[in-house]
């Protein structure tokens, strides 16, 4: 049976001073994890506030350990590789 992972990510964009900057950090943000783990990504919250983001990050695979496993290296990809964008919270869960 095909499960899927999810993970969402609450971060926070410190140094945005607008929309259009705040959509410029998130562009690279999405386009690297995609790029690097091959997941799809996208923004699902806190559309409108310049210095906030709620990210998912979802996979398909066969085994619920495996996607937790594979979720929690992009949590720690993201801490590590984008130190400029604090992760106020996250949540993994598999369906």
């Amino acid at each position: 049976m095909p499960t899927i992972g999810l993970l969402v990510l609450h971060i926070r964009l410190p140094h945005s001073i607008s929309l259009k900057q705040k959509r410029s950090l998130l562009k690279s943000l999405l386009s690297r994890l995609h790029k690097e783990f091959n997941i799809s990504v996208a923004e699902i919250g806190l559309n409108d506030h310049w210095q906030e983001s709620l990210i998912a990050c979802a996979l398909v695979c066969n085994d619920c350990a495996f996607a937790n496993h594979s979720l929690q290296k992009v949590h720690a990809f993201v801490e590590n590789q984008f130190p400029n964008l604090p992760i106020v919270d996250h949540r993994i869960e598999c369906f």
